[in-house]
């Protein structure tokens, strides 16, 4: 072979090994396939089907509250709740005071049936219920306080700052007027329980060792409801135990109360600033979100972690739907993240028990009803979240009852606008409660007594003792006085029997009164629970 053979050979062997080779089912690559993910345009740019904060290559550290309460939201649990007064099945958690708290969980209980908790949940499944103060069979226990505690992750420090955010669920404005949620801590664990074996114990602070490190007031944004809420605090010194709960003075109601608790966030107020906050309700077609403002920091937002190329300040210009949202802030020294923001449009139910007179309607949204059922309706509420109402309406016709009814003669009884005074069969046409028609039929009657006039105290065994009698209308004789003509009391008894053995004998000190007219003055108390006196004259004969 001449050399220029040998050298085409030798060019022909090179060019070869720099030329690419394609084998069936691979992907081609160019240029950009080998370039880094750039993470702020909402492109894979390195073609590894991972876009922006979805790629390794645009790792930020995150600025995200971890929570010094455990079991922040009530999600670990033990066991799942039956009934009331399971706090015990919530993990960690500690049932503070002797009046109990209550756990309620999709699981199976979610609370007593006159105060629904509002719906969905803030953050998971499960959330606590308590009180502050309750009605025990028409008696105000106005110290009943329910309180939860915790032992901490670790100690809030002497003099430092931090934030305690938590949300309150309210039934409706009248089961859950506004209250004021307040923050008590403790040096030690060993303080939890507080008022051990006193329901009338209230709040932490009337026995040693517990502080109140805040309180924020906080009421319902209209009907069943969650409101976010925050406490500010500064322990003068080392914070290892909390109690969260109701306020210290008495609470005066005429009837219970009841409120939620869920996601209770408790950490160093600084990792609060960098977080994504609410600007209007997220119900609001003016939704939307922001960040604090600071100088020399650059922001760029994120929604499931894909960049919106044109929301590069600290204010998002305009709603982009449901999601995860995210905010870069990045300066000369490097890049953090926000924690994670889901927005999801809340839908909330509510149950109404309802009931209107024969010939009324009930307005429920565009529809006027008039018969009794169970009705299903969507609305908007006041801040425009769709809200779904259940409504049991009952129509109550004319309604007739019977009633009796005693007197003494000469006396009137009343009901409503009527009095009647007669013996006999009366009709008294009422209006209810409700503003129906109401139909009374009230059979009337007289009381009747026996005053004796005369008795013979001589020990024959007959009519030997001075007394009141009646019927079994006649629930007891409170008081008998007997005077001489004088004004001298000789006898007085009270909570007699009325019969012949209880009463007065025509004794005075032991020994027996001269024959003669005496005054008496009774007080009775009748089957009515009225209290009568009345005034007579009796013969005492030998």
């Amino acid at each position: 072979m001449t050399a220029p053979d040998k050298r085409w050979s030798f060019f022909l062997f090179v060019s070869i090994l720099l030329s690419p080779i394609f084998l069936p089912g691979l992907p081609i690559k160019n240029v950009q396939d080998v370039e880094a993910e750039i993470c702020n345009n909402g492109e894979d740019d390195d073609g590894d089907g991972m876009i922006d904060l979805n790629d390794d290559d645009c790792i930020c550290v995150i600025i995200e509250p971890e929570s010094l309460v455990p079991n922040p939201s009530f999600e670990d649990m033990n066991c799942c709740p039956s009934n009331r007064s399971q706090l015990n099945c919530a993990d960690v958690w500690i049932q503070a005071s002797e009046p109990t708290t209550d756990y309620l969980h999709t699981c199976d209980w979610l609370g007593w049936e006159n105060f629904p908790p509002p719906r969905p949940f803030p953050d998971g499944d499960g959330i606590m219920g308590f009180r502050d103060g309750r009605v025990l069979q028409s008696f105000p226990e106005t110290n009943w306080k329910e309180y939860a505690g915790a032992c901490l992750l670790g100690p809030l420090e002497a003099n430092e700052r931090y934030r305690f955010e938590f949300f309150v669920g309210f039934v409706d404005e009248i089961s859950s007027p506004p209250i004021n949620i307040t923050f008590f801590g403790s040096t030690s664990c060993a303080n939890l329980p507080f008022g051990v074996g006193n329901e009338d114990f209230g709040c932490p602070t009337n026995g040693p060792g517990w502080v109140r490190l805040g309180s924020s007031q906080v009421s319902t944004l209209g009907g069943s409801s969650w409101v976010k809420s925050a406490i500010n605090v500064s322990p003068r010194e080392d914070i290892h135990a909390i109690a969260i709960g109701p306020d210290c003075p008495a609470t005066f109601s005429n009837q219970s109360t009841y409120y939620f608790f869920d996601n209770l966030v408790l950490a160093d107020l600084r990792s609060f600033e960098f977080k994504i906050d609410e600007v209007e309700h997220p119900c609001s077609k003016d939704f939307t979100m922001e960040v604090p403002l600071e100088e020399g920091i650059e922001y760029q937002w994120y929604l499931e972690g894909i960049a919106l190329p044109d929301e590069r300040s600290h204010l998002l210009s305009k709603n982009y739907g449901e999601g995860t949202y995210q905010v870069r802030i990045s300066n000369e020294s490097g890049c953090n993240l926000t924690g994670t923001y889901t927005y999801e449009i809340p839908e909330f139910e509510s149950f109404v028990d309802h009931a209107i007179c024969e010939d009324d309607v009930y307005p429920f949204g565009p529809d006027f009803l008039e018969d009794s059922g169970d009705y299903m309706g969507q609305f908007l509420s006041r801040d425009q979240c769709d809200s779904v109402v259940y409504l049991s309406l009952e129509v109550i016709g004319e309604q007739e009852s019977n009633m009796q009814a005693k007197i003494f003669e000469g006396e009137t009884f009343e009901i409503g606008n009527y009095t009647f005074k007669n013996e006999g069969l009366h009709q008294a046409q009422l209006t209810s409660s409700l503003g129906c028609d109401s139909i009374v039929n009230v059979v009337l009657g007289f009381y009747e007594l026996y005053f004796p006039n005369v008795f013979s105290p001589n020990g024959d065994k007959n009519n030997d003792t001075f007394s009141i009698y009646g019927n079994e209308d006649l629930k007891e004789i409170r008081n008998l006085t007997i005077l001489d003509r004088w004004g001298t009391e000789l006898f007085n008894g009270n909570d007699l029997m009325h019969n012949e053995s209880d009463g007065w004998d025509g004794m005075r000190n032991g020994a027996p009164i001269r024959p003669g007219v005496y005054s008496y003055s009774v007080t009775v108390e009748m089957t009515d629970g009225i209290s009568r006196q009345f005034f007579g004259d009796v013969l005492v004969i030998n």
